[in-house]
């Protein structure tokens, strides 16, 4: 068993959804260190996520999307800066929950006697505790939380968690006032996806909006991000009566906006976990990834997927078939969607 650590770092760089699956670690590391400092270090987009996690002292921002757009050597100095800031903090223990090769480097850069990560190939050098990646058999949530298994911390919680500020909340309830849908019955479309190949088509998405507005005397809200409103809005019009475009959010906004829905119907996507993680029942549409591996977590989530397909989970970020997103059919996301809602 490892001694009272005074000072841990968690690293989990890129994607919104990847650090929403991480949060449980944050949780269980407080359980068994109450009176340490626990930092986050992350990427400016994913920040929001922990940034108001009340078992963290501190996220630090990587900000790669910033740096790309900069000459090579103010990169290079920005980064050289950024790892002796790391090493000057004297963590005790460094958990690398990433482990691409920047998060690497900046594991081993801090010098932490104690810092932990995956067997990725070319990083084992990174780590004085190297644990064995079984990310193609389990959830990410239970692959982050092998780096506790391996230092033998216990795992008391597996629930991702976002906790959103009261101002983000009275927004969206200003929101749903302003337009009238005190008390109504609101299901969230999201017809967003990182990956041209995790979109279903948006004439599916009309479809099922009908069918659940008509069926559940729903308001039908269409969420939507950068560069999507104009999409978004197209599926909206179309679905017609009793269908409004969801409001331009922040991601805690949109976190707030999700606790406020009855189901969330969404393409694999940060938006997707970001609602399972508020609890609400969020049904995930699933082609080019494994539900298995990558699913929304959690009680009130499940996931659908036209499952005869035998490319299923091949992880291709385009194809010119989209055979896996094309045939799975309205009605087999209709009754998995009252299937879900007949549960709560």
């Amino acid at each position: 068993m490892l001694p009272q650590l005074q000072k841990i770092l968690i690293i989990k760089l890129r994607a919104i959804g990847d650090v929403v699956l991480s949060t449980p670690v944050i949780e269980n590391l407080r359980a068994a260190f109450p009176n340490a400092t626990i930092e986050f270090l992350t990427e400016s987009p994913s920040a929001p996520i922990v940034q108001n996690h009340p078992e963290l002292n501190r996220v630090i921002v990587y900000p790669r999307q910033r740096l790309e757009k900069w000459p090579v050597y103010r990169r290079w100095f920005f980064d050289s800066q950024f790892l002796w800031k790391l090493r000057a903090e004297k963590y005790d223990l460094v958990l690398d929950l990433f482990g691409n090769p920047r998060s690497a480097i900046m594991t081993r850069v801090t010098g932490a006697p104690r810092r932990i990560g995956y067997n990725f190939r070319g990083r084992r050098a990174a780590y004085t505790t190297v644990v064995t990646n079984r990310g193609a058999e389990v959830h990410e949530v239970e692959f982050n939380l092998d780096a506790l298994r391996a230092l033998q911390i216990p795992v008391v919680n597996h629930q991702p968690k976002i906790f959103v500020p009261e101002e983000d909340k009275r927004i969206i309830q200003s929101w749903i006032e302003q337009n009238q849908l005190t008390g109504r019955f609101l299901i969230g479309l999201n017809p967003s996806g990182s990956w041209p190949a995790k979109r279903w088509p948006n004439e599916k998405f009309i479809q099922l909006g009908k069918r659940l507005r008509d069926r559940f005397s729903a308001v039908v809200v269409v969420l939507w991000g950068p560069g999507e409103k104009e999409m978004a809005q197209k599926i909206a019009g179309k679905i017609g009566e009793d269908s409004l475009l969801a409001p331009q959010t922040t991601l805690l906004q949109l976190a707030a906006l999700c606790q406020k829905l009855e189901l969330l119907v969404s393409n694999d996507s940060g938006p997707m976990h970001i609602s399972a993680a508020m609890g609400t029942p969020t049904l995930g549409l699933y082609g080019p990834t494994n539900s298995n591996l990558q699913g929304p977590y959690g009680r009130k989530a499940r996931a659908v997927a036209h499952w005869d397909i035998p490319c299923l989970g091949c992880n291709r970020l385009t194809c010119p078939l989209m055979d896996c997103m094309n045939y799975l059919t309205v009605d087999e996301v209709f009754k998995e969607a009252k299937r879900l809602l007949a549960s709560e």
